[in-house]
């Protein structure tokens, strides 16, 4: 399992087991939150607690954020999928960095095509300095 937290803890997330991967995306918002998302189902294999407030950019997914320290905890879709559960990613940077280390990085290209980009063999831990 590993476990996220905003920066003042009032808002976390917790993921039954470790990610394949993490999503770095280019897209408009993603790209200025400077995140690393997780999917999951909420509810399944991803719980979140707290109270945030939720940026909707668009009519599918909205982005929550703590209200008190501003960190950006995860983002759900906004109606649910057929079998009747919402999608969600958490976002991993809240996470300790020994949790998340060996996790592969997967690149989306958010901004023009929509598609995966190829894989570089970077880990998350290749992410920090």
């Amino acid at each position: 399992m590993i476990k996220g937290s905003c920066h003042c803890g009032l808002v976390n997330w917790e993921f039954d087991s470790t990610p394949n991967s993490a999503t770095v995306c280019n897209c408009t918002v993603c790209r200025r939150y400077g995140v690393l998302w997780a999917y999951g189902k909420e509810g399944m294999d991803v719980r979140v607690s707290g109270h945030t407030a939720r940026y909707m950019p668009g009519e599918h997914i909205g982005f929550h954020f703590c209200n008190s320290c501003g960190c950006v905890a995860y983002w759900r879709s906004i109606n649910p999928d057929n079998d009747g559960i919402r999608r969600i990613a958490v976002n991993l940077r809240l996470a300790e960095i020994t949790s998340i280390s060996d996790i592969q990085i997967r690149r989306f290209d958010g901004l023009t095509s929509f598609k995966s980009l190829p894989d570089d063999g970077r880990c998350v831990v290749d992410l920090w300095p």
